[in-house]
């Protein structure tokens, strides 16, 4: 019976030492670190990821695992991440994966630093914030050779030769000067074109003779003549048709384009081609025209001064025939 108990004393004290020996064997933080490629071409992109293992009751600064504190030599930092797993053993596993390129083309190496990355060790019972730093884990930098599409042993002396140029036989070289005539002779019947088409928009268009003109007005102006003035409606489409027959004899018989110009512009139209036409009597008629074309019913002018518009418009049109 006290052999019995004294193997199982036995074996519990070598069970606890065992254990601390394995516990004083396990680091409070094993780092590692690794890229995804050892080798880029310019605008590659590689991963540099760091893994921390802490275990149960060890934890890392975070802050010495932020972005600027990365050292890059001849890098580009593009973006990073983290993620935090939490193992059934209580052991926390923290991997940073950080995402570089490079855009520069003299530099046959790159390189990322080591990190100094400091942790702390909670005692049973300890808040979190009153822990102190226990030490440092030094995270293993990484090399990554830069490469080219060309090779690395190339010869770039033969690229660019000194010789002068083989001269031409005498069949190509005439090819020259006989595209230039080609181009010289394609031009000509353009030029002719062109100007055809410059003299045919110049030139006028063709108009009726002043007989027809005059027989077109006469029967214009009997029309409104036969208009009633007595109505609302017939004094503002007499006044819309004597509108519309002076501005067209303005471009039939003077040249101006009296449809398209107000009063005032038809006059000083007028005045610049000397026209024999009455200004003053033509700029009166077209204003009467206009005011009483869109003035309301209550103001419209009376029949009297519709029959005094007609008879002006008939001395225009006589004055200038």
């Amino acid at each position: 019976m006290s052999s019995r108990i004294w193997l199982f004393g036995y074996l519990a004290i070598w069970s606890l030492t065992g254990a601390s020996s394995v516990d004083a064997q396990t680091p409070d933080v094993a780092a590692r670190s690794w890229v995804d490629r050892s080798a880029i071409f310019v605008g590659d992109r590689v991963t540099y990821t760091i893994e921390l293992t802490c275990r149960r009751g060890a934890d890392v600064l975070a802050d010495d695992l932020s972005a600027d504190k990365l050292e890059l030599e001849r890098l580009e930092l593009l973006g990073s991440d983290s993620s935090r797993d939490q193992r059934a053993d209580e052991t926390t596993v923290y991997r940073y994966r950080y995402v570089v390129t490079t855009y520069r083309v003299d530099a046959p190496a790159l390189k990322i630093g080591a990190l100094a990355v400091r942790y702390y060790v909670r005692r049973p019972g300890q808040r979190p914030e009153d822990a102190t730093p226990a030490g440092e884990v030094q995270v293993p930098g990484a090399s990554i050779a830069l490469r080219s599409v060309l090779p690395d042993d190339a010869e770039v002396s033969g690229i660019r030769d000194d010789r002068p140029p083989l001269s031409r036989s005498a069949t190509f070289a005439s090819l020259g000067v006989i595209g230039l005539g080609l181009i010289v002779v394609s031009i000509v019947p353009a030029a002719l074109a062109a100007a055809a088409v410059v003299r045919w928009r110049r030139a006028p268009q063709k108009q009726r003779s002043a007989r027809a003109v005059r027989e077109g007005e006469r029967a214009s102006l009997e029309a409104i003549r036969a208009i009633n003035p007595d109505t609302i409606e017939g004094r503002r489409a007499l006044f819309t048709q004597v509108n519309a027959l002076v501005r067209d004899h303005l471009r039939d018989a003077c040249g101006v384009p009296g449809p398209s110009l107000t009063p005032a512009e038809v006059a000083a139209a007028l005045s610049a081609r000397g026209s024999r036409v009455p200004i003053e009597l033509v700029t009166a008629v077209l204003t009467t025209c206009e005011a009483a074309r869109y003035a309301p019913a209550e103001r419209l002018p009376s029949a009297e001064v519709c029959r005094d518009v007609v008879a002006r418009a008939e001395q225009v049109l006589e004055t200038s025939a």
